[in-house]
């Protein structure tokens, strides 16, 4: 697998996106359930990273926000990708207070990763990410970590979308998505990926 394919996978599907969007706006419900059909997998498997099993709960919340607002949305396909991200995260901060849940704050690593060699370690985790095992790994990520992960492989986003989404700078994204791979391929045990880290999942610089 090259590195970056599922990006590239979404990227593949904006223009359709795009498409049913623009048609949603102009009150073709056919065209809001394709669009639905191409955003809800990935945006499932991000909310389930931040609320476990209540993510369908969270889903449904944030697509009658989306289809109440969804004249109000400008942008392509990618866009919505990242503007129905958006509300789902917000849905789910939202979700967590209700819970009396407070997230854990973690600070980013300041110190910039540099990719791996050859054998990319983001794309050793990809490889397992859509198991279940891997979203619950993942929930043990410090949350900037996971996050950062979630939404660039699950959801399909851009460096610089995720970093919207977030409220961050895209370095720092990059930062704590490199370091959430790397953290994730060790705990999945994927070969030939060191993590020469000895602080549990939970710790952070």
């Amino acid at each position: 697998m090259g590195q970056g394919r599922e990006p590239r996978r979404a990227q593949a599907s904006d223009g359709e996106l795009g498409a049913a969007v623009a048609r949603a706006q102009e009150g073709d419900e056919a065209a809001f359930a394709a669009a639905y059909r191409i955003v809800q997998p990935g945006l499932l498997g991000y909310l389930r990273g931040i609320v476990g099993d209540d993510a369908e709960d969270v889903a449904s919340d944030a697509w009658l926000e989306i289809a109440r607002d969804l004249g109000r949305f400008r942008g392509d396909g990618a866009g919505f990708r990242g503007w129905t991200a958006t509300i789902a995260r917000h849905r789910a901060l939202d979700h967590l207070r209700r819970q009396k849940v407070r997230p854990r704050s973690a600070g980013l690593e300041q110190d910039v990763l540099d990719l791996p060699g050859p054998h990319s370690t983001h794309d050793q985790a990809l490889e397992a990410l859509s198991t279940e095992r891997a979203l619950e790994l993942l929930r043990g990520l410090p949350r900037d970590q996971a996050e950062a992960v979630l939404l660039r492989v699950v959801v399909g986003l851009d460096g610089p979308a995720a970093a919207r989404v977030l409220g961050k700078r895209p370095g720092a994204v990059r930062t704590a998505a490199h370091r959430g791979l790397r953290r994730l391929a060790a705990l999945l045990g994927t070969p030939g990926v060191t993590n020469d880290d000895p602080r549990t999942l939970g710790e952070s610089k």
